[in-house]
């Protein structure tokens, strides 16, 4: 049974994928025929004794990073790919143009290259500074916005066009002035109930609280996890870490939301 695209939680009203998932909880779950834990395959509706039997399912199983899943009752991404397998949820790898898949080779390229601040944890060296000055920022200051800028830059530049991304080494500057030049904005909670709404070359946006976020480029979506290629950051996943780094991330985990200049 593919992902419907959206959470599946008590009074989804599609039969065919209640009943899908009362089967296959039935079948993980080893309830037998006959017994008082089995759920009725007949029912077509999503009620409070499915939401318990998806909460099980829960607590004894883990996801593709080996994390538990959370016991919300609810069949989210993550939760669908490990129930029906990841054959059920949506694979992004192609970028939706070749602009876009540009800037991700490029941004993959810097990754492989291992950039690192130089020294250690002092948001400087030479090809650190080379991101902060095509964005117009200083040495010293944060650097992943800096960071993707460039690579949106690079990938102009390489193609003989003009980079549509907001000049800007700040990240919440960069979400707020995104939408006034006509780049698609999907919030988090659009993302959450469908990873199809994503794609590579969209850039995420994470917002700490007082001016401050993390940003990076998406390279893949698999279900409900990115791949990413990440500035100033590091193994941790850390918004002020020391290089570039591809790393993978939940798709919940982006808290604000991501631009898409592919249309632009």
């Amino acid at each position: 049974m593919r992902y419907p695209g959206r959470v599946v939680k008590v009074g989804e009203t599609d039969a065919s994928v209640v009943r899908a998932v009362r089967a296959r909880l039935n079948l993980l779950l080893g309830q037998k025929p006959r017994t008082a834990q089995r759920l009725d395959e007949r029912l077509p509706i999503f009620d409070t004794p499915l939401s318990q039997a998806v909460k099980l399912f829960q607590a004894r199983h883990v996801d593709s990073e080996g994390t538990p899943l959370k016991q919300d009752g609810r069949l989210g991404p993550i939760t669908w790919a490990v129930l029906f397998g990841d054959q059920a949820i949506t694979v992004h790898e192609e970028a939706k143009n070749m602009y876009m898949a540009r800037v991700v080779a490029i941004a993959l390229a810097e990754a492989e290259r291992e950039v690192r601040e130089v020294p250690a944890n002092s948001n400087r060296g030479p090809r650190v500074e080379e991101y902060q000055a095509r964005s117009r920022s200083r040495p010293g200051l944060a650097w992943c916005c800096s960071f993707v800028y460039w690579c949106m830059d690079e990938g102009a530049k390489q193609l003989g066009r003009k980079n549509p991304m907001i000049c800007t080494a700040g990240c919440m500057d960069h979400w707020q002035r995104a939408g006034n030049i006509g780049a698609r904005r999907i919030k988090r909670a659009i993302a959450l109930q469908d990873p199809a709404s994503l794609a590579p070359g969209m850039i995420f946006i994470m917002d700490h609280g007082g001016g401050l976020g993390h940003t990076g480029i998406v390279a893949g979506i698999t279900g409900g996890f990115l791949s990413t290629i990440e500035g100033n950051t590091n193994a941790s996943r850390t918004r002020e870490g020391g290089g570039v780094y591809r790393l993978t991330r939940k798709i919940g985990d982006i808290n604000l939301g991501y631009v898409d200049y592919s249309t632009l």
